[in-house]
């Protein structure tokens, strides 16, 4: 025979169900994708805003690239263009960080830009990604700067939404991604202020990319090549990029930013 409860334990009142937004087990579910896409969003733009960053200048690339691997060129040559864009920037007079040097998060290209910005005393941006290869952050990203995504496409809108200027330097499938995301965006108008592009090692962008084979067929427009420029060296890279952000001085902050920066009074 069972025994009975006791009357207190039975008429106990029922435990406090957590509340939804603090509820693990609701937020990993698929019914909260949505407020985790939003949370993607939110965060970081509590602390651009906090940080006062505005404008970046972000560098794509083959997380696979070393120092002293096959193409260890093109890292030395990344952290030494993020060095003197760093340089460069911090030498400009604003109430805000302009012109912050921002990758990946990762290692390769990223890392090497991070790796060069530090160099020179500035802060840098990681925007990490969890891979099924994990992707661990690099250790020269700006302690309080590195963030972690998980929806790609959350990832890619805030590479694109603080971006002045992108450097394309060698990679693969994900570089390329990036690069026609960017591309795309441009040539179809979608974005509030031009970006500057430079592809980073023209022989070997010419050799993965038939730009001109595109104009050829038809599927692009001659102007279409005018998005986006060549560079072989970090001068030549600084350069272009000088000019491509100085054609636009004045170009409005993005719409978030309004609200986290004093407005300027006329008169």
């Amino acid at each position: 025979m069972k025994a009975r409860k006791s009357d207190s334990a039975a008429n106990a009142p029922p435990t406090n169900p957590p509340l939804a937004y603090k509820d693990e087990k609701f937020l990993d579910s698929d019914e909260a994708r949505p407020m985790r896409i939003l949370a993607e969003y939110l965060q970081p733009l509590r602390i651009f805003c906090r940080e006062q960053v505005h404008e970046t200048i972000v560098f794509f690339g083959s997380a696979r690239i070393t120092p002293d691997g096959p193409l260890g060129r093109y890292y030395q040559d990344a952290r030494e263009l993020a060095r003197q864009i760093t340089i460069w920037s911090k030498g400009l007079r604003s109430s805000t960080h302009r012109y912050v040097v921002c990758s990946g998060g990762g290692p390769g290209i990223m890392e090497a830009a991070n790796r060069g910005a530090s160099d020179a005393g500035g802060r840098t941006i990681g925007l990490n990604i969890g891979l099924p290869h994990e992707q661990r952050p690099n250790p020269y990203i700006t302690r309080g700067l590195s963030f972690e995504f998980h929806y790609f496409f959350m990832r890619k809108l805030w590479f694109a939404h603080l971006a002045r200027a992108v450097v394309v330097f060698p990679g693969g499938f994900g570089t390329l991604d990036e690069m026609m995301e960017i591309l795309t965006l441009q040539q179809t108008q979608k974005l509030d202020r031009p970006i500057t592009v430079l592809l980073y090692g023209s022989q070997y962008w010419k050799e993965i990319v038939n730009f001109d084979a595109l104009v050829r067929h038809g599927t692009i427009s001659p102007e279409d090549l005018k998005l986006f420029s060549f560079a072989d060296d970090p001068a030549t890279a600084l350069r272009l990029l000088q000019k491509g952000l100085r054609a636009h001085p004045e170009e409005e902050p993005p719409a978030f930013a309004h609200s986290c920066t004093p407005r300027r009074q006329n008169g």
